[in-house]
Parts: C-alpha cells; sequence; structure tokens
C-alpha cells in the first residue's frame, strides 16, 4: 500500500486527500443499496404513493408517537425550504431567520425568488431566541411593511449549535403568542437528536413546531428528506405546491425505500451517532491543544482557529472549507464528520494535528 509520511493511504484509487469537507461527501449507507437493488424490478405506483413511501410514513409517525402528522418525502434541503415556504405564506408575509440560516446564506435567494422577504437577526451562535422574535415583529408595524409570519430555524444549526427542549418551547410559546409558524430545517437533525447534549426527541419536536424536517441526505441516504406537517391548516393541497416545484419525482419509491430502511431499525440515529463521535474525537483534541474554536460544538460540525501556516500544511493531506479569515496570521475552518467517516482517517487527522499545533 502507497503512504502518506510513512503512514498507509488514507481513501482508495490511489487518492491521498481526506474530506471533512461535509457531511454527504459518501453515498448511501450499503443497508441502503442493498434494499435498493433488492426491489428493484417490483413494480409500484408512482409520486410517493407506493408502499415503501408509505411504510417509511408509518414508521416515522411511530417514532413520533402521533398518526395525525403529514410527511412528505422530497429530494432535496433546498427544495424542502423553499416548497415548505412558500407553500405556507401569503404574498405579503416573510421569514424570521437567523443571519446564519442556510436559507439566508445557501441558498440561491430561493425564498425571495417565491416573493418572500427574510428578516434576519443575529441570533447566538447560530440559535433565534424570543426576543429576537419579538424584536422583529415589533420593527414591522403596518401593512407599508411585509408582515413576519414563519420563523424559521435549523437543527442543528448551520454553526453546529443545537436547541434544547427548553429553548425551543419557549421559541414555540412566543411564536403562537404573536400568531407565528415555527418551522425548523432538519437537514442535520439527526446529528442533533443523537448529541450528547440534547433533550429534545422527535415526538416533542411535532408539539413545539408547525412543520420540520429529518434529513436524510446528510445521514446515510443517497438523497432525500422527510418533510412531518404538524399543523392542520399547513396540509391543504401540499402535493400540488411538491408538484409545481418540481419536486414530486415519478419513481417516489426511491425516497420511500431509503427512509424504510433508516427507520426501520434505529439506522437512522445510529449514522448520526457516529458523526457525532467522530466529531467529538476531534474536538477533544483540539481542546487538548489548545486551539480556539468558534462555540464547543456537540454535534458533528466544527470551527477551530489556527494559524495559516498549519493550514496550508492540513491542506495537503485533507479537504476542508475556508470559512473566515480572522486576521492576517490566522482563520477558522470547518471540519464536518459523517454517518461513513472512517475512525482511522480521525486518528490521523489528529496525529497531525498534534505534530502541527
Amino acid at each position: 500500500m502507497a503512504k502518506i509520511q510513512g503512514r498507509p493511504l488514507l481513501s482508495s484509487g490511489g487518492c491521498y486527500m481526506y474530506r471533512f469537507t461535509n457531511d454527504y461527501s459518501e453515498g448511501a449507507h450499503p443497508q441502503i443499496l442493498k434494499a435498493l437493488v433488492e426491489t428493484n424490478l417490483e413494480q409500484t405506483i408512482g409520486y410517493g404513493e407506493d408502499k415503501f413511501s408509505l411504510e417509511a410514513a408509518d414508521l416515522i409517525k411511530k417514532k413520533l408517537g402521533r398518526e395525525d402528522v403529514d410527511i412528505h418525502l422530497i429530494p432535496g434541503g433546498t427544495q424542502t425550504n423553499l416548497i415548505a415556504i412558500s407553500a405556507f405564506l401569503r404574498p405579503h408575509e416573510a421569514v424570521i431567520a437567523p443571519l446564519t440560516g442556510h436559507v439566508e446564506v445557501h441558498e440561491t435567494g430561493a425564498i425571495e425568488a417565491t416573493g418572500h422577504k427574510i428578516i434576519t437577526m443575529v441570533g447566538t451562535e447560530g440559535k433565534l431566541s424570543p426576543s429576537d422574535v419579538k424584536e422583529a415583529v415589533g420593527a414591522h408595524t403596518d401593512e407599508h411593511m411585509v408582515k413576519p409570519r414563519l420563523v424559521y430555524i435549523s437543527n442543528a444549526t448551520e454553526l453546529g449549535s443545537i436547541y434544547t427542549k427548553a429553548e425551543l418551547k419557549a421559541l414555540s410559546e412566543v411564536c403562537r403568542e404573536h400568531k407565528l409558524l415555527l418551522f425548523m430545517d432538519g437537514a442535520r437533525l439527526g446529528s442533533a437528536l443523537t448529541s450528547s447534549k440534547n433533550d429534545l426527541t422527535l415526538g416533542d419536536i411535532s408539539t413545539l413546531v408547525d412543520a420540520f424536517y429529518i434529513g436524510g441526505t446528510k445521514n446515510g441516504a443517497l438523497l432525500g428528506e422527510a418533510l412531518v406537517i404538524c399543523t392542520d391548516s399547513l396540509k391543504e393541497d401540499f402535493r400540488f405546491h411538491i408538484k409545481q416545484k418540481g419536486a414530486l419525482l415519478a419513481k417516489g419509491r426511491l425516497l420511500g425505500i431509503q427512509f424504510r430502511e433508516l427507520f426501520r431499525d434505529d439506522l437512522f440515529f445510529e449514522l448520526a451517532q457516529h458523526a457525532n463521535a467522530m466529531a467529538t474525537k476531534i474536538q477533544d483534541a483540539l481542546v487538548a491543544l489548545g486551539c480556539p474554536l468558534l462555540l464547543h460544538s456537540p454535534s458533528n460540525q466544527l470551527f477551530p482557529i489556527m494559524p495559516n501556516e498549519v493550514i496550508s500544511e492540513l491542506e495537503k493531506n485533507y479537504a476542508f472549507e475556508i470559512q473566515k479569515r480572522m486576521d492576517g496570521d490566522h482563520t477558522m475552518i470547518r471540519l464536518v464528520t459523517s454517518w461513513a467517516t472512517r475512525e482511522s482517517a480521525v486518528d490521523v487527522f489528529v496525529e497531525d494535528l498534534r505534530r502541527l499545533l
């Protein structure tokens, strides 16, 4: 086997670069691929009304402990945010979101393109508080401005933080007080729910928000998000919205099979737990080495601040995102672990950190 600085290559095919860039660099968990192959020649009806999609929805409802929710399987996270938010709002209504929220930063203005303004609040560690919501509502007083109607949050957030049950309950209460919808982006919900700092369950979330989604793309699926609509007034005609926005797959079975496998035997939670464990291993090493972090992350995203020369050395063998130039000598990077991150790769990475920091 080829070597890098006396050590075995981390990846196959003669490539020495190991990626901590995101949590969707790999394909899908083998159990999902096996199920797709085994069911490949079965004939089903289309557009998400097949037996696999219905079974997946039933399994998710059992995890929620509720039968009175609607579940829709949608290919991707940006599509889910776009379709849900545009369906839930009237033309003059707006979204309240953190400044770092995915709908604000990484969706190419998708929400604005549907005619809905995003009101951004600075927040704390990527999270919104009741005071943030009250401030946004208080700043929009009449028909000469957009009307705040939906509060958008992510769990885990784009900065790796998570919401506690008390925090989510407080947000839920202020939203109800001001007649606002509460929508949770769950692209990394698996990471949040399996965090050692988490005290929320899927069932808790379903009682505190109006709608949320469970991310598969970043947790072992080839693609797919499961949107859960909890509030009755938001359910009507939702499949029309999915179709109009181009996301109602003819072969919806592909999503159904994946979520059936993820929720049949807790695979969804096991995969997220692995991603968190790998991130914790890296974070513990960084802390021990005295490396500053944006925050002590409870999830699978880390934001260490390192000397530029250290980053240059790491970039020879690893891929990761440059997040922010802090000053002339230091830069914040983003490290993300996944359901498939190899522990052997993490061990070698930690060795390199100890050598360089």
